[in-house]
């Protein structure tokens, strides 16, 4: 981990891990980190790939409580399926967002394709007020772009530069993709009262005069009223951002809770095949146990860095 001005930016450097025994992509997992849990809302994102591995992508059914989640692929193809009935094929500028709410389940799985399978998937926590709302599904394919001398911005969440995403969020937040089609300088313009991650995903860049590697993300806190991305031609990037999420959560395994209790009744309710996650067939077979609990007693934290 390396640091620059630590009370502006923070530089988040992912860690590998296996996403499921059956897929062989290689996942680097940049938020939850040890330094910044949240970014807005932003509670998680895992980068996998680009890899061209025939079945890269194999996640049988697997629930999930209290969040969304947020699919968006630069390459590949990849079936969702859940327990509310929706099956939906998301191909590279569209998006899939999953509400959990209080309970869905739902399977992936990559495509047979000529291309690589490369993307990124994050999580977003629902305020309280809105945790347990019935689960949904949407899918977007038309999405806004933005054009600058360098670069094209295809906001996917939110607003940027005057342009708005049409798909639904429960707390302030904002998310794109920025494509650089030659060398040089964007600058973006940014809310003060939203803190921002930048991920890097392929190429060079240096962000308000930090250099990363791809795979690792700037955090930026709060305050700031424009943003200086300076990138080599064909580097791609992802910004987050979003209102600081304040409240108190626990993460465990797919589940958002507010209590350690309220941890052990997701996993018995998954365990036992309660109706609150539904069911449905996937393309896989089998369902994907929870692990067991920790001897220790789950604690709520904020996701302010420290």
């Amino acid at each position: 981990m390396g640091q620059h001005d630590a009370k502006k930016s923070i530089v988040l450097e992912p860690r590998k891990v296996q996403l499921t025994p059956r897929s062989g992509i290689e996942i680097q997992r940049v938020l939850p980190h040890r330094e910044v849990r949240t970014i807005g809302a932003w509670c998680f994102v895992d980068l996998f790939g680009p890899t061209s591995q025939e079945h890269a992508m194999q996640v049988a059914a697997h629930p999930h409580t209290g969040l969304k989640t947020v699919t968006w692929l630069f390459s590949g193809e990849v079936e969702h399926r859940d327990s509310i009935g929706s099956v939906q094929i998301i191909n590279p500028g569209e998006l899939n967002i999953m509400t959990a709410g209080d309970g869905i389940s739902h399977s992936e799985l990559s495509l047979d394709s000529n291309t690589a399978l490369h993307g990124v998937q994050f999580w977003v926590v629902l305020p309280d007020e809105v945790r347990s709302i019935a689960p949904k599904f949407n899918h977007y394919k038309d999405l806004p772009t933005i054009e600058t001398d360098y670069s094209t911005l295809k906001v996917f969440i939110g607003q940027l530069e005057g342009v708005a995403a049409s798909t639904q969020t429960y707390s302030p937040l904002v998310g794109a993709e920025i494509r650089f089609n030659r060398s040089g300088t964007s600058s973006v313009k940014l809310l003060q009262n939203f803190e921002y991650g930048v991920l890097l995903i392929s190429g060079a860049a240096t962000i308000s005069g930090v250099e990363i590697e791809p795979g690792s993300m700037i955090y930026l806190e709060s305050g700031r009223s424009d943003l200086s991305i300076t990138a080599t031609k064909d580097s791609l990037l992802i910004l987050l951002g979003g209102e600081p999420f304040t409240e108190s959560i626990i993460m465990w395994w797919n589940f958002i809770g507010r209590s350690h209790d309220e941890i052990v009744k997701m996993r018995e309710d998954w365990a036992t095949h309660q109706t609150r996650f539904g069911s449905f067939q996937d393309k896989l077979g089998g369902r994907i146990p929870a692990p067991p609990m920790p001897t220790l007693k789950l604690t709520a934290r904020t996701g302010k860095p420290k």
